[in-house]
């Protein structure tokens, strides 16, 4: 999959679509924030240039079809609020996983939701999987509220590699 066959996702207020460079100080902000982090096991962004190779990395995993990973912006102004991604494909297992994390100053206002909602119908609908797995750390509320709200069902288990994650499964 290249840039011109990335699907560029829309809601009623939404567009998602592919990260560019132009995103580097919003993907810095996303990705410096330690409230967005702390649930987040992963370097944090301390530069433009650490945000520009995280693009760069994001957008060579999307052309080697490893991954589709979007921006979630406003449609009206192009500003990006967050991200969302789908990832670790399972032809055997017929699953992805998803990923996403949203601006502090954009929580709380339905954006996720109305994200995931497209993004939980391309899996389904469009890409055929049967199964869509999460992780979310157990002392993240927003993020295990919002997989709940669609009915994503919590495993008895935790992720073995990191116990602090809880599993939640999507299946159609």
């Amino acid at each position: 999959m290249n840039s011109a066959t990335f699907p560029i996702l829309t809601t009623e207020r939404l567009t998602l679509r592919q990260l560019s460079i132009d995103d580097q100080q919003d993907v810095l902000a996303l990705r410096s924030d330690p409230k967005i982090n702390k649930f987040l096991n992963r370097q944090l962004c301390k530069t433009n240039e650490d945000a520009i190779n995280f693009i760069n990395k994001v957008n060579y995993n999307i052309e080697k079809s490893d991954t589709y990973y979007w921006a979630i912006t406003l449609t009206d102004t192009k500003t990006l609020l967050g991200t969302i991604c789908l990832f670790d494909f399972s032809s055997e297992n017929n699953s992805c996983e998803i990923g996403y994390e949203l601006m502090t100053k954009f929580q709380g206002q339905g954006i996720m939701k109305e994200a995931a909602q497209v993004v939980i119908d391309y899996v389904f609908h469009t890409l055929k999987f049967k199964k869509i797995l999460a992780f979310t750390h157990y002392a993240n509320q927003n993020s295990t509220n919002l997989l709940l709200k669609f009915n994503f069902v919590k495993s008895l288990e935790t992720d073995k590699e990191n116990p602090n994650l809880n599993v939640f499964t999507l299946a159609q």
